[in-house]
């Protein structure tokens, strides 16, 4: 399979496995209730978790990040390596517009993070490293996500050359677009930090910041 025919699968399922909505399914097998109507209304783990299910959660988290991983091998093993940068591409994209849920996906870092795993392992152990370090000394985790999307792909593209790092910079483009929001509340002091209790369940748009949204 070559071609036009070759990215247009790699896209098809790339899109199809980044669009499966973790924190929906979970919630709603579990009885715990429509993610979409709790707390933020985002679909990613931190939404999950204010449900009190900390497992769900943490199985969220999983999730979002191990269905982009999936995407990149597959589209890899299937079709070829020269592919698997669309499916990286379509697997961010689908968490973020999910055609199931009215093209209202979650902001995009796990998901983020699970396609840089399976693209170049080490920047995604950077990505990791970045954001504990910056939790650690800020405690905003949506600073930490904007730090970490910032700085790891240059570890990408070090080890393996541009055309994997830039396309890790489009990603992180949008993934701070995602997050304007969360910045406009950092750069006003009024951003909510990891344990307060001061978050803003008010909207899609103003959720708090997390690298499992």
């Amino acid at each position: 399979m070559q071609g036009t025919m070759a990215i247009l699968v790699a896209a098809l399922l790339g899109y199809g496995f980044g669009s499966i909505p973790f924190g929906i399914l979970l919630t709603r097998f579990f009885g715990a209730g429509d993610l979409r109507q709790i707390g933020s209304g985002n679909i990613g783990a931190t939404n999950v978790l204010r449900t009190g299910r900390k497992g769900l959660a943490a199985a969220t988290l999983i999730g979002d990040m191990l269905k982009g991983t999936i995407a990149v091998l597959v589209v890899d093993a299937i079709i070829g390596p020269e592919f698997t940068l669309v499916a990286a591409l379509a697997a961010f994209f689908g968490h973020l517009f999910p055609v199931w849920l009215r093209f209202k996906g979650g902001k995009g870092v796990a998901t983020y993070l699970g396609v840089t795993l399976a693209l170049v392992w080490p920047a995604a152990l950077g990505f990791a490293a970045i954001w504990l370090l910056t939790a650690f000394i800020t405690r905003y985790s949506s600073l930490s996500a904007l730090v970490a999307s910032l700085l790891s792909p240059l570890i990408a593209i070090y080890l393996d050359g541009f055309s994997i790092g830039l396309t890790l910079y489009f990603m992180t483009v949008v993934l701070w677009w995602m997050h304007r929001a969360n910045i406009g509340r950092l750069i006003s002091g009024t951003e909510g930090r990891i344990g307060s209790k001061n978050e803003q369940p008010t909207g899609r748009a103003h959720t708090n910041g997390s690298p499992t949204g």
